[in-house]
């Protein structure tokens, strides 16, 4: 059994680290949102730890659907992608998406996020590698319905697809009984008193933790063997196509 004396306080400092919440409700603020409440629950523990947080509900923003990094250059009168969200995306070293579920999935705007966030992917940083390469990303999920997993399973492909690190046990999430029945914040649905989703959002919450402070200390993801620039100008790290 663990000792608790070994945990007095947390192994490192925390407090360069950027973190990002994207809620992908389909409720603009100032409606409740179970999501949210959820996600409020990891976002105290990195408060705690003096992480400089940015917290987003998605639907308050004017994102036009697309996979280029400016829509407005392909017919859509207003996107608030490339100007607001993209650069706070870009400096945060955590990523953790919030959705809930809707007929089993992520939801529609949810799947908005993950197209927004491909099509930035071909950017590279300034080690040849692609832009999300040393940064970490996490889901959380709620509802009132089966699909947590399948859920975080989208979430967390999607990311780790496009350059983000998945550190073990990356999703926290809760649901109520199947079909109609109360939400995470309802009174009776006692959904901050669960205990298996309480354990889970704080796993989730140090593991990125951890290991952003692990990528920050080490410069990021070592670059041999996933320079794309080098692989352009004929570099193949070793690869044989014909061994």
């Amino acid at each position: 059994m663990s000792d608790q004396t070994n945990y007095e306080k947390p192994p490192a400092d925390y407090t360069d680290l950027r973190a990002i919440y994207i809620n992908c409700s389909l409720k603009p603020t100032p409606q409740q949102s179970h999501t949210q409440g959820l996600m409020d629950r990891s976002i105290n523990i990195m408060r705690k730890q003096g992480v400089q947080l940015d917290v987003v509900r998605f639907a308050d923003h004017d994102v036009a659907t697309g996979v280029y990094p400016d829509m407005r250059e392909h017919g859509a009168a207003t996107d608030a992608w490339p100007e607001d969200l993209w650069p706070r995306v870009q400096a945060a070293d955590i990523l953790v998406v919030g959705t809930p579920i809707w007929l089993g999935e992520i939801s529609s705007l949810g799947r908005q996020l993950i197209e927004r966030l491909y099509a930035m992917g071909s950017m590279t940083n300034d080690k040849g590698q692609y832009i999300y390469y040393g940064k970490v990303g996490g889901a959380i999920v709620t509802g009132n319905e089966d699909g947590v997993k399948n859920v975080a399973r989208h979430v967390l492909y999607s990311l780790q697809h496009i350059g983000y690190t998945i550190p073990p046990g990356a999703e926290a999430g809760w649901i109520g009984p199947v079909g109609p029945g109360p939400s995470y914040l309802d009174p009776e649905a006692e959904g901050p008193k669960t205990d298996f989703t309480n354990q889970h959002v704080t796993f989730m919450t140090w593991n990125l933790l951890h290991l952003a402070r692990m990528f920050k200390d080490a410069g990021g993801l070592p670059s041999y063997g996933n320079d794309g620039n080098a692989w352009q100008k004929g570099e193949r790290f070793g690869f044989e196509a014909y061994p």
